[in-house]
Parts: C-alpha cells; sequence; structure tokens
C-alpha cells in the first residue's frame, strides 16, 4: 500500500511517499481502508522529532471501512472512526491507505456526509465534548472562556459550547478573526495576551476556562475563575515550554479547580471511546445541528503543502485529507 513516512525528523520534504505492506488482520484489532483524515499539530510535532514517541507512519485519526474485525466487533465494510490508541505515535497511523487500530479506539461514525466533513469531527469534536462536558461540566447559563478558539479545537469547543446553552468569551490573536467566531456563536471576542484576567470585564465571575493556549495562559486563566470555577488546559498554541517555578500555593486563587486533558487517553480503561457520542455527534452534523466544514480539503498527494498551512498557522480550521 501506498503510504506517507518520516524519513527522518525535520521539515516537510522529510515525509516521503513510499510503498509499505498492507497491515494484517490482528485480535483485537481492525483493519481500516482509510477515506479521508484530519490534519493535526501533534503530527507536525511529530514530524520535527519534538514529541516523545513518533511512528513511521504518522497520523493521530482517520475515517473509513473496516476491511477485518477478527473479533466481530465490527462488521466488514462498516463506516468508522478511529482514533489515538498509539496511532502515529507507538503504531503506524492514517498518513496511509490503510491503518490498523484497537477495537477501543475505533467507533461507528455512520451519518449521510462526505468523507471530508466526517473527517473533520472524530480527534476534534471527541476531545472538544470530553473538555467542556465531562472536565469542565459546562452547563447552561454558564460564561465560558475559549482561548485560542479560532484553531480547529477552539472552533469545535465553541460550537458545541453554544449548542449547550453557555454564553461564550473567545479570544484569537488577530482582530480580522473577530467576525467568524461571533458568527459562531461567540457573544463577545477578546484578543489574546498572557494578562487577559486583568482586562476581561467578567474578572471573578467566569465560570469555565478551555485553555488551548497552554502553559503560557493557564495561571491567568486560573486567576479569572470565581470560586468554584474549572480550568482545563488542552492545548499547547502557545508553544510547549513548562511553567516556570510553579507555586500553587503563591499562584493559585482559593477554591478553583486546575483540570487537564490529553486525547491520547481515548480508549484506555478510564477514557473509552464509546463514552464519546461520535455518532450522534455526527448526525447533529448532518441534520445542521453542528457545522464540520472542513476550512482546506487536500489530496493524499498535497500532505507537503498540508504540513505548510499548518506550521504557518494559516488553516483558519480544520484541515483534512482525502483519497
Amino acid at each position: 500500500m501506498r503510504a506517507i513516512v518520516i524519513d527522518k525528523f525535520g521539515p516537510v520534504e522529510n515525509l516521503v511517499y513510499r510503498d509499505i505492506p498492507e497491515p494484517e488482520p490482528k485480535d483485537g484489532h481492525v483493519v481500516i481502508e482509510i477515506k479521508a483524515f484530519g490534519i493535526n499539530h501533534a503530527e507536525m510535532h511529530m514530524r520535527r522529532g519534538e514529541w516523545a514517541e513518533a511512528a513511521e507512519v504518522s497520523g493521530i485519526e482517520c475515517v473509513g471501512l473496516v476491511k477485518s474485525c477478527p473479533g466481530g466487533e465490527f462488521p466488514v465494510g462498516a463506516k468508522v472512526a478511529a482514533l489515538m490508541g498509539g496511532l502515529g505515535r507507538t503504531i503506524n497511523g492514517s498518513y496511509a491507505e490503510y491503518t490498523r487500530a484497537p477495537v477501543s479506539n475505533v467507533a461507528l461514525i455512520d451519518a449521510d456526509l462526505p468523507w471530508a466533513e466526517l473527517a473533520a469531527i472524530p480527534e476534534t469534536f471527541a476531545t472538544a465534548w470530553t473538555c467542556l462536558l465531562r472536565n469542565l461540566d459546562v452547563s447552561s447559563g454558564q460564561t465560558l472562556v475559549i482561548r485560542g478558539a479560532t484553531s480547529s479545537f477552539g472552533q469545535a469547543a465553541l460550537k458545541m459550547a453554544v449548542n449547550a446553552g453557555a454564553r461564550v468569551i473567545a479570544t484569537t490573536r488577530s482582530q480580522s478573526r473577530f467576525a467568524m467566531l461571533e458568527a459562531l456563536g461567540a457573544v463577545r471576542v477578546e484578543i489574546e495576551s498572557p494578562d487577559l484576567s486583568e482586562r476581561i470585564a467578567e474578572a471573578k465571575r467566569i465560570d469555565a476556562v478551555l485553555d488551548l493556549i497552554g502553559n503560557s495562559t493557564i495561571l491567568d486563566s486560573l486567576a479569572m475563575l470565581c470560586r468554584g470555577g474549572r480550568a482545563c488546559l488542552a492545548g499547547w498554541l502557545g508553544g510547549l515550554a513548562p511553567i516556570p517555578d510553579f507555586n500553587p500555593l503563591l499562584q493559585m486563587a482559593s477554591g478553583v479547580y486546575l483540570t487537564f486533558f490529553g486525547s491520547f487517553v481515548f480508549g484506555t480503561p478510564g477514557f473509552p471511546l464509546s463514552d464519546v457520542p461520535l455518532q450522534k455527534i455526527a448526525e447533529d452534523v448532518a441534520a445542521g445541528r453542528l457545522s464540520a466544514k472542513p476550512s482546506r480539503v487536500f489530496g493524499f498527494d498535497q500532505i507537503h503543502e498540508a504540513h505548510r498551512v499548518m506550521e504557518a498557522n494559516q488553516a483558519g480550521g480544520k484541515m483534512v485529507v482525502v483519497h
């Protein structure tokens, strides 16, 4: 089969096309004929050698058709999504014509949608749903701040939070993105900066913050919360550097909660993918209750261009690759 392989760590040119063997059927796993896959920042970090783990074939998610499933958990020909479970990290991932994923990391996603739209759902919407409705427990009437809302993850979270009845304040680094975020349902948009807690009118009255900027802003996110408020760290748009000299006694307000979510846990015993209603999310997209339109769609032969756009922060939303 044809696959995109990390020849060695470095620039986009180090992603090369090769013929490698198709994955064989294996108990507890599903072989998937890949129809489309999403592009993620994690894959850029893997390509550069900045991640702890990187498989020869990158790609942490995909949608496609079941080719084989020895255990019978999914019927051959079923339309499914696969994400995490080591894909692209410890086992060959989705940058190929076929992949083999653990059964625990595969879910039915049979909705009347083109493959490009289905491919925009798995990683982004599963993570957004878990952060909002599990870690942050967002409910109708609450005020939520999403920092880094123009990212594909941020846009998905904004749409889901608005659907849940939350009042969402979004942040972005560019005023040119204000109209787009307001069109998605944000009641207001703020320019992102490390001192947002000192500028935001609702300081100390925010119920929840979904922080996708990362370690550089999470302490500021905690500072804007009301008593009992929650901040979820779930992205690193601001870089991977750790918080220097973190001292909760001096840097955290009393009575607020700091939580973290990394989608690499999907499929583990505490975080079964079956907990995430991917099928319902896909049905909501098909019915127009949610939007999963990708910002850019690339062909399989255009992986270099896709990574260049991602690296230049010009994606403007979720980018996908279709076969």
